[in-house]
């Protein structure tokens, strides 16, 4: 693994920062995860048991999807290196009165040299492809993750039509997403995943698309994964 201090974009962390306080806004800048959260939740659950079991989220943001991964009955730690984004997710926990949920500013790579195979379920969702090293946090989820256990990703493939629809329509023509949330050059291929994913000793397990609507502005689950896709890995051991 990459040393977790160098494998950090600080323009990334201070752009998710300046969003943490319209983080859970469902109309402001970040209404396509927030459209996007219970597609991808409800994915994670028909693929993992959640309830009673230790769940770890990186690349938190102010809690989206750990929240319902909490709500899910799991016992979650959320991770990220967004101070601010951690201050509003602690916020909005406690208006939530929400039990069994803390977040730590620590990288991937930091937590996983502390508390290596500590936990049943990891996911890192939209993280992957605003870190200069990906491969360094998959190998940090892969150590982790205990025997047994199941890893989600999700991210953005680097394919001509991604190009087109996650960059050039999403936030230069309809507004989407802010201008300069993603960079092609950093997308990742499913084969390129998988190869670090193994390589770290986990077993893909299911590949989907996630697919936008651009007439209902919602998110389902397709077979396409030119664009936004999931994968699930699980962990090899006894």
């Amino acid at each position: 693994m990459r040393p977790a201090d160098s494998n950090v974009d600080p323009a990334e962390v201070a752009r998710f920062n300046a969003l943490a306080s319209r983080w859970w806004d469902p109309k402001g800048e970040m209404r396509m995860l927030h459209r996007m959260n219970p597609v991808r939740l409800a994915w994670i659950a028909g693929r993992a048991t959640l309830a009673g079991v230790r769940c770890l989220d990186i690349g938190c943001g102010a809690g989206l999807l750990s929240e319902g991964l909490a709500r899910a009955g799991a016992d979650v730690t959320g991770i990220d290196l967004a101070e601010d984004s951690l201050a509003v997710a602690r916020l909005h926990q406690a208006e939530s009165e929400l039990t069994g949920l803390r977040y730590r500013q620590i990288a991937a790579e930091d937590l996983a040299a502390e508390a290596p195979a500590s936990f049943d379920v990891v996911t890192c969702l939209e993280m992957l492809e605003h870190v200069p090293e990906p491969a360094s946090v998959v190998a940090a989820c892969a150590r982790l993750v205990r025997p047994g256990g199941r890893v989600f990703f999700s991210t953005i493939n680097r394919h001509p039509r991604a190009l087109a629809e996650a960059v050039i329509a999403a936030e230069y023509v309809f507004g989407i997403l802010p201008r300069g949330t993603h960079d092609w050059n950093r997308f990742i291929r499913p084969s390129e995943l998988d190869r670090w994913a193994r390589s770290a000793g986990l077993e893909l397990q299911e590949l989907a698309g996630l697919r936008l609507d651009a007439v209902s502005r919602r998110f389902t689950i397709v077979e396409d994964v030119r664009v936004n896709y999931l994968a699930c890995f699980h962990k090899r051991g006894p």
